[in-house]
């Protein structure tokens, strides 16, 4: 099969097609025929060197991918050989065949394209244990979401529609900022021309929001744990600005704030399986109804991973980025 690999220097440039063995399927796993791939900022970090795979995973890129089944696995049930998929993958997406366990795959929702089925597990695993575990996210609540316009943006701001969530989000430009309003109906603010830190206070009358989901990490730790209200919660995903950060415990104490986070990488496949048995009773019924939608800024072929990777890297895009593999 054809995958895609990285070169010796780990950037994007350095991202060539290689002919290799496809993998087999295991007992407990699926092995998929990849239509389409998923583009997501951990690819970025494990090109350069930063998110290595966890041992026995793949080494070739790729975390989410949608297709048909091609081998079933001993002691897998309910699935049929070709049957529409979509799945968070332990590594090897960027290939023309993939293999996951199966409890980390989910049907292709019945109204969405194959296309849009691949932009849909990276992002919904991670917002879904984020928010709604960790963040303990409620319709009471008001969520604050940077990165709105991302594929995980996006996905926290149609969760926090389905859940009856008023929602803001933080944007780096004014069509981002459009976008958003228009896609999820929240409202968003463009940091670039101001301080979120103040629009959010004017915005709420000085009450701040209740949860924060954060993938930019560093300086802007202090400044979200100003704008959490009593009994807030900052659920941290990303880094993008570093990983340390000096903030005031004394109000951390004096509003009983919790500070949390996780990566989904790590997790054990029963872990992840029971955030997929959660996805399939509550979002993919929601999904097929067409009350959540998901957003595909572009798709590439696959001998393009090279020009993906530098348009995720330059933040000019909106939802998701794919390769296309058949």
């Amino acid at each position: 099969m054809l995958q895609v690999a990285v070169g010796a220097d780990g950037s994007a440039d350095s991202l060539y097609l290689l002919e290799a063995p496809a993998p087999l399927a295991g007992a407990g796993e699926l092995l998929i025929e990849v239509a389409y791939a998923g583009i997501n900022r951990p690819d970025i970090l494990q090109r350069q060197g930063a998110y290595p795979p966890p041992p026995g995973a793949s080494p070739v890129l790729g975390l989410e991918v949608s297709g048909q089944v091609a081998a079933i696995g001993a002691g897998v049930s309910g699935w049929q050989l070709g049957d529409a998929v979509c799945a968070l993958v332990p590594g090897g997406g960027y290939a023309q065949w993939c293999s996951t366990p199966a409890g980390q795959a989910l049907p292709v929702p019945a109204n969405l394209s194959l296309a849009e089925a691949a932009s849909l597990p990276e992002n919904w695993f991670t917002v879904w244990v984020n928010l709604i575990e960790h963040g303990r996210l409620t319709a009471a609540d008001r969520l604050l979401v940077h990165g709105g316009s991302s594929g995980i943006g996006v996905a926290a701001s149609q969760l926090a529609r389905l859940q009856g969530v008023e929602c803001i989000v933080t944007v780096g430009s004014d069509d981002k900022a459009r976008f958003c309003q228009e896609f999820s109906g929240v409202t968003a603010i463009n940091y670039q021309s101001g301080d979120f830190v103040a629009r959010v206070r004017e915005l709420t009358n000085g009450a701040g929001v209740d949860v924060v989901l954060d993938m930019v990490g560093g300086d802007y730790v202090p400044r979200n744990i100003s704008v959490l209200r009593q009994n807030g919660r900052l659920v941290l995903i990303g880094l993008q600005r570093g990983n340390r950060a000096e903030i005031d415990l004394a109000t951390v104490m004096r509003n009983r704030l919790v500070v949390t986070g996780s990566t989904m990488r790590p997790r054990s496949v029963a872990e992840k399986t029971a955030i997929r048995d959660a996805l399939l009773r509550t979002v993919w019924p929601a999904l097929t109804a067409g009350r959540v939608r998901t957003h595909v800024h572009t798709v590439l072929p696959l001998a393009e991973a090279a020009t993906a990777h530098r348009l995720m890297e330059s933040g000019k895009f909106m939802g998701k980025i794919l390769l296309q593999v058949r």
